[in-house]
């Protein structure tokens, strides 16, 4: 059977009609990551300190800093293809769907770094995978922590809030306009 233009390899980069696999693959990486650290969370929340809630919360710091570094990543590459991404669109519609990206890349920064500040103010040493990212404080340095503790979780909840207003909107473009954003984040391109 021939190959068509759908089934072309997409591109590395972004276009104007579709996100490129680099992107592809740090938006569902960090999905998948984001969606880890969130069911630990709410487990805890729900069922309080038993096993099966260790082994989630046990790895929050470790799966943290690899979500932190890809966010990192995924900022740079979405800055370095800002004039390629597939556009929002024009009016309320397409400055909304700006201001909700625009505040999920923030909260998606500011809420690993406010761990990472809690972190280096904190007693203990911050060593994710056995290398040491900051000594311990003695004694710990009191703002920082309480800075951190105070953004990180409340902070984290407001970006579940977003990431869930994210979903949302797909699926609205999906049932109600049909307009193939869910194509050019997940599905195959269109010819």
């Amino acid at each position: 059977m021939p190959k068509t233009s759908a089934d072309a390899t997409l591109p590395l980069r972004d276009t104007q009609a579709v996100y490129g696999r680099v992107t592809r693959v740090l938006h569902w990486s960090i999905a998948a990551l984001m969606a880890w650290q969130f069911l630990g969370m709410g487990l805890r929340l729900i069922l309080g300190r038993t096993p099966v809630v260790s082994f989630f919360v046990g790895s929050h710091q470790k799966v943290g800093t690899v979500l932190f570094l890809l966010i990192l990543a995924r900022v740079g590459w979405a800055l370095s293809n800002r004039r390629n991404r597939p556009d929002h669109g024009a009016g309320l519609l397409g400055r909304a769907a700006t201001a909700g990206h625009l505040a999920l890349y923030l909260a998606m920064l500011i809420v690993p770094t406010a761990a990472l500040l809690r972190a280096w103010g904190s007693e203990r040493v911050f060593a994710p995978f056995g290398f040491q990212v900051f000594p311990a404080q003695m004694p710990e340095i009191g703002w920082a922590v309480s800075i951190g503790n105070a953004l990180h979780g409340e902070l984290a909840w407001i970006m579940l809030a977003l990431i869930a207003g994210h979903v949302v909107m797909v699926g609205l473009h999906e049932s109600m306009w049909r307009d193939g954003t869910l194509a050019r984040m997940a599905g195959r391109r269109r010819a």
